[in-house]
């Protein structure tokens, strides 16, 4: 019998704008600002959002992260070290043993109701491991999602200073800065999460990319610190940091760390017949934010400067 189902995923003080795509599959959408979006699409329609009665995950019986999670950064491209310190910095407070509500650790107690079949849930630790600087743009400018994977392995066969190999508990974060292009980015995607195939990798790693958005398209994929001309009237928010591209990044890296977590081989929590087009748990809270969120940041307030406390 698989596990109960979490409560309902309207308490997440959010879960992040931004939607994930598979490998090869046609891209999960939910709400951004896309241009030319329409209701036949998952963005298009509010049914689709929050707790929605349309919507029910379920258990597919896969495995979840329930070791202590260790995120493995790799820098890919040209990045400040105020830019690496404010997702660093996001990454921790996910574990802040301190923070006060509303904050990024108590939405995270949301994501630990979800368990695998031995009934163990998400682990409640999430820390920053060793990293992985790319900056000389070992395969270019362009990447697809294969020469994603191929980053991947580079960082962890690397001559000096490899990245562990940890399939347990391991989740490898590619970032690319503000003038790498990746399939799709921009179009449909902002990021995406699945997993390494032995073939090209040697081992099979969960893993995510997430892209700064700020040169190609930051009115959608760092909304809403910066809006889509297309949207007369359309207010952005001041970025907390000063950092529109990766303030914005932020947002999409708690939603691909959460749903890594709870369905890191795509056979675990989602909803949906298909895995190849399924809807995961960051996806249901797509547009919901919690009291203090301001509509903008994972139940924090929007005028705090920085991220290291919330």
């Amino acid at each position: 019998m698989s596990p109960p189902l979490p409560p309902q995923l309207s308490v997440i003080l959010l879960l992040a704008p931004l939607f994930l795509t598979l490998l090869f599959a046609a891209p999960v959408l939910c709400w951004r600002p896309w241009h030319n979006s329409t209701d036949s699409l998952y963005g298009g329609s509010k049914k689709y959002e929050g707790s929605s009665e349309f919507v029910h995950l379920k258990y597919h019986m896969g495995p979840v992260l329930t070791a202590n999670i260790t995120v493995y950064p790799i820098w890919y491209g040209t990045w400040k070290s105020s830019q690496k310190r404010i997702i660093r910095d996001f990454i921790d407070s996910i574990s802040a043993a301190d923070a006060k509500p509303p904050s990024v650790a108590g939405w995270w107690k949301t994501v630990r109701l979800y368990t695998d079949q031995t009934n163990n849930n998400i682990s409640r630790t999430v820390h920053v491991g060793e990293q992985k600087n790319d900056r000389f743009y070992s395969h270019g400018k362009s990447l697809t999602r294969l020469s994603v994977q191929s980053v991947i392995k580079s960082a962890v066969s690397a001559s000096t200073r490899p990245l562990p190999i940890n399939p347990k508990s391991g989740v490898y974060l590619l970032l690319t800065s503000d003038d790498v292009y990746v399939q799709d980015f921009c179009n449909n995607v902002c990021g995406f999460h699945y997993f390494t195939f032995p073939s090209i990798v040697g081992y099979t790693l969960p893993y995510a990319w997430v892209g700064n958005s700020a040169k190609l398209c930051p009115g959608v994929c760092a909304y809403p610190f910066a809006v889509p001309d297309y949207i007369p009237g359309l207010k952005a928010v001041k970025s907390p940091n000063g950092d529109v591209g990766v303030d914005g990044m932020i947002s999409v890296i708690a939603h691909e760390i959460a749903e890594l977590s709870t369905n890191p081989l795509i056979n675990a929590w989602y909803a949906g017949q298909d895995p190849v087009f399924p809807v995961e748990i960051a996806d249901l809270c797509e547009g919901i934010y919690g009291t203090g969120g301001r509509r903008v940041l994972h139940g924090t307030d929007a005028q705090r400067q920085g991220w290291r406390h919330v």
